[in-house]
């Protein structure tokens, strides 16, 4: 699963962008089409940190988790 930030991310959220721009909509508009898009699409969402030190410090963590 690609995370935000990574080259498939980039790589995807560049195609959605030109095909925004390609639809008639500005620059900026499709930039933020594209990342809303993305950040909807389960596929494409972080699955969060990936080690216990991702989570922070340890005080501060919810205990539930």
């Amino acid at each position: 699963m690609p995370e935000p930030g990574s080259k498939k991310y980039d790589t995807r959220r560049a195609r959605l962008r030109k095909e925004a721009e390609r639809s008639g909509v500005s620059d900026q508009d499709a930039n933020a089409a594209a990342n809303k898009a993305l950040q909807q699409d389960p596929e494409w969402q972080s699955s969060g940190p990936r080690t216990e030190r991702g989570r922070g410090p340890k005080g501060e963590r919810p205990e539930n988790e």
